[in-house]
């Protein structure tokens, strides 16, 4: 018997016009499926791989310990926000969990700055084959010839990375508009080979030790400084910043997840605490294996260059492919978080041209537009940087700083409402299955209360305008404030489009959201939106 017809549902009190969601977008998502979107924003193959030089050069060996550090807080970070996906499991998350939490002007901008920190997100995240198709063949090194400079701080490099990136983002965008379960598909495949990747990696690397474990309790590696170490410390920690953000991917596609009350609140602390966990092991076995920590081979040359030497060209190459494979889902999953994002914010007639961006094709299910625009916007964001060699650990910084900026215009208004009524809490409610909805309890307050802080003091960090991140070549003023005048002129941008769509349209008035599944077994359960709500 074939599934009932997906059927309008009311997202709005009584008291008001009826407001209709009609089921659009197509759930072609399972909890694996689920899981992997998050583990694929994450992709510690991918950006483990993409700033480990990076992080190793400035803090040497003890950089290893900012992983932990940065683990523990994104952990409390994504049991607040798996709390509200079991409540309010709607497309753009972000956005519309801020809007319920603190209004929708509040929510826009953190929508805003949301869409923004993805695209450049996306754009970061294309630049990782350059860390790895060169080292698998010589040929992809197209700009400059085999012989060429592959490293992203080099002119060959860099302006490589560009042309490997959009091409990339070209085949991205076609696979996010083709259908959700391609989609899903493909970032599944993606993380099963990354999983197997890392595992295989992790292994082989730690049977080919030079040195002890131990060698993450020493500064070995570390560049010359007169400052004291806290300083390259702090700095180092933006690899680990970069690698665990994303998890709140799998709250994007809740609309196209089945069971989503039951399913995303334990894919999203899934996917920080295997990343964590892989993450870990992936950095220790670099720093055991690799020949040496103070030639500068490892810092110019990451995880990539470790493979390379201690696994021989055949086998390390083989793994540097399973690399591949995992920046291509990582790629395509931020893309996927930053549609579905644009899309949701469009829908509310919130941003311009919402008609094209909030329209879903009814052939493949899938906000076409939008995969477009952030396709684009991250092409560009690339293209404007082709000369410049500096820039990618400035995009880097900025895009994660961008991305932290979002998650607390979740996580400041929550502890807000907590302060208030910290007896009320949040009202019960089942999943699909008819189990209680994934909750806190009495831990949410501290837990609230201790990611604020963590999270406030890491977008201070991210934003420092420190030369050896954001000012590379150390003679240009902007690149060194690059991060607080993005962000700046992101907010002024934002505030013009939101009065924009504002007069235009009014002010954004969201639809009531039940707390709780319907009872398990109803028709209307079956695909609609209300079960996700």
């Amino acid at each position: 018997m074939s599934a009932p017809e997906p059927s309008p549902i009311h997202l709005a009190p009584a008291h008001q016009n009826h407001k209709l969601y009609r089921q659009e977008l197509h759930r072609g998502v399972g909890s694996f499926a689920s899981f992997a979107a998050g583990f694929s924003f994450v992709s510690i193959l991918t950006t483990v791989f993409q700033l480990f030089g990076l992080g190793f050069g400035i803090g040497g060996a003890a950089f290893f310990w900012t992983w932990p550090l940065v683990f523990a807080g994104q952990l409390l970070v994504a049991l607040n926000f798996a709390q509200l996906a079991a409540r309010w499991p709607i497309a753009g998350s972000i956005f519309q969990w801020a809007s319920r939490l603190a209004g929708t002007t509040f929510g826009w901008f953190t929508g805003w700055v949301m869409i923004v920190a993805q695209t450049l997100t996306v754009a970061v995240a294309a630049i990782a084959v350059q860390a790895v198709l060169p080292a698998i063949w010589d040929g992809f090194q197209i700009v400059g010839g085999p012989t060429a400079d592959p490293t992203l701080t080099s002119p060959t490099g860099a302006q490589n990375a560009v042309l490997l990136g959009v091409i990339l983002l070209v085949i991205t965008t076609v696979v996010n508009i083709l259908s959700v379960r391609i989609m899903a598909l493909a970032t599944s495949v993606g993380v099963m080979i990354e999983i197997v990747g890392v595992a295989v990696l992790v292994t082989a690397l730690l049977l080919l030790p030079a040195r002890s474990p131990s060698v993450v309790f020493t500064t070995e590696g570390t560049a010359p400084s007169d400052s004291p170490y806290i300083w390259a410390f702090l700095a180092s920690s933006l690899m680990a910043a970069y690698v665990l953000v994303g998890f709140d991917s799998a709250g994007e596609l809740s609309e196209e997840t089945h069971a989503p009350r039951k399913t995303i609140p334990k894919t999203i602390i899934r996917a920080v605490v295997v990343s964590g966990l892989g993450g870990a092991l992936l950095i220790i076995a670099a720093l055991v294996a690799a020949p040496s920590l103070t030639d500068g081979s490892l810092a110019g040359g990451g995880i990539a260059y470790v493979v390379t030497e201690r696994l021989g060209p055949v086998f390390g190459r083989l793994l540097l492919v399973a690399v591949a494979v995992a920046v291509f889902a990582c790629t395509l999953a931020v893309q996927t978080s930053g549609s579905r994002m644009m899309f949701s914010m469009a829908r509310e007639r919130a941003l311009p041209f919402w008609r094209t961006l909030a329209k879903v094709s009814p052939r493949t299910g899938t906000p076409i537009a939008t995969s477009v625009v952030i396709g684009v916007g991250a092409a560009l964001a690339l293209a404007v940087n082709f000369g410049q060699a500096a820039i990618f650990t400035a995009l880097s910084s900025l895009c994660i700083a961008m991305l932290y900026l979002a998650y607390l215009g979740v996580t400041v208004p929550l502890l807000v409402r907590r302060l208030k009524a910290p007896d009320q809490g949040f009202p019960p409610g089942v999943d699909e299955t008819g189990k209680p909805l994934f909750s806190l309890g009495r831990w949410g307050l501290p837990v609230n209360i201790i990611a604020v802080a963590y999270q406030i003091g890491m977008v201070i960090n991210l934003v420092w305008p420190r030369a050896e991140i954001y000012d590379l070549t150390g003679e240009t003023w902007w690149l060194q404030w690059s991060a607080l005048l993005f962000i700046g002129a992101t907010l002024v941008v934002g505030f013009f489009v939101h009065r924009h769509a504002r007069t235009r349209h009014g002010a954004i008035s969201l639809g009531h959201l039940p707390a709780s599944a319907r009872p398990s077994g109803t028709h209307a359960e079956a695909g609609a939106v209300a079960t996700i709500a």
